[in-house]
C-alpha cells in the first residue's frame, strides 16, 4: 500500500510492477546490450502500478493483492529492505532496547543514539566508486536513511553508462549519474523516497519536480549529487 501510494504521488516515477523491466537489466549487464526493442515492448505490456489491485480487509491492516495482468512481476527492492530495518527496530524496542541501528545494505532505521552522542554517525557513499571515503558524515537519531546511485550497479553499453534504476515510465536504466540520500521519519519512507527522486530528478521534472515530491513528506530532507558532463 505504500508502494502504490508513492506511484501515484510520483506519477509513476516509483512503480513495484518493474519486475519484467528488472530481469531484462540484469541480463543486460551481464551480456553488456541493451534488451530489444521486443522485450521492452513485451514488459511494457505487462507493467505499471495502474495494473496492481490493493483490496484491504476490514481492519485495514491485511488483505489482498491482485495482478490484473498475466506474467506481471512484481519488485520490491526499492522499498523492501527499509521496511524491514523497521520492523527489526521495532523488534528491539520491544525488546527493551531503546539505543539501536539496523543496516539493512545500505537503508538504515535508527532508534535512539548511542550513550553520550546525539546521534549514529554514518557516512555517505561518494558519487563514485572510485573514491572509497564518504563524502559526507550525517549525525542520526529516530529517523532512518537511504542512499540511492549507481556508483556500484551500472553498465556501459556503446559508449553510454546505464544505471541499475529503472525509470517505470520507459522501462530504460537511467542514464544521469546521480547520487539521491534522504533522511526521514523511518527507513520505508527513506528507501522508497530515494528510488522516487533519483528517476523523477533525472527526467524532464529534475530538481524541481524532486523537490516538489519531497514536499509530500513533511520533516523528510534530501541531498542530491549529480554529474553533468564531469561537473559535479
Amino acid at each position: 500500500s505504500r508502494a502504490q501510494r508513492l506511484a501515484e504521488e510520483s506519477d509513476g516515477a516509483f512503480d513495484v510492477t518493474v519486475g519484467p523491466y528488472s530481469r531484462l537489466w540484469r541480463r543486460a549487464r551481464r551480456q553488456h546490450a541493451l534488451p530489444s526493442p521486443e522485450r521492452l515492448a513485451e514488459a511494457k505490456a505487462v507493467a505499471g502500478y495502474r495494473n496492481l489491485e490493493l483490496k484491504p480487509n476490514a481492519d485495514g491492516k491485511t488483505g489482498t493483492v491482485r495482478v490484473l495482468k498475466e506474467k506481471m512481476q512484481l519488485d520490491l527492492g526499492g522499498i523492501a529492505k527499509g521496511y524491514a530495518a523497521d520492523e527489526a527496530l521495532a523488534v528491539l524496542r520491544k525488546a527493551g532496547i531503546e539505543q539501536a541501528m539496523v543496516a539493512a545494505s545500505g537503508d538504515m532505521a535508527f532508534g535512539e543514539p548511542p550513550p553520550g552522542e546525539t546521534g549514529w554517525r554514518i557516512g555517505i557513499a561518494p558519487l563514485s566508486a572510485e573514491s572509497q571515503e564518504p563524502s559526507v558524515y550525517l549525525r542520526l537519531a529516530r529517523c532512518g536513511v537511504s542512499t540511492s546511485g549507481d556508483a556500484f550497479q551500472h553498465v556501459e553499453i556503446g559508449g553510454k553508462r546505464y544505471s541499475h534504476i529503472v525509470d517505470p515510465r520507459t522501462g530504460i536504466g537511467l542514464t544521469k549519474q546521480s547520487s539521491v540520500t534522504i533522511v526521514a521519519k523511518d527507513g520505508i519512507t527513506a528507501d522508497s523516497l530515494a528510488t522516487a527522486i533519483s528517476v523523477t530528478a533525472a527526467t524532464e521534472k529534475g530538481e524541481k519536480g524532486a523537490g516538489a515530491l519531497l514536499e509530500k513528506y513533511p520533516g523528510a530532507e534530501m541531498m542530491l549529487v549529480r554529474n553533468d558532463a564531469g561537473k559535479i
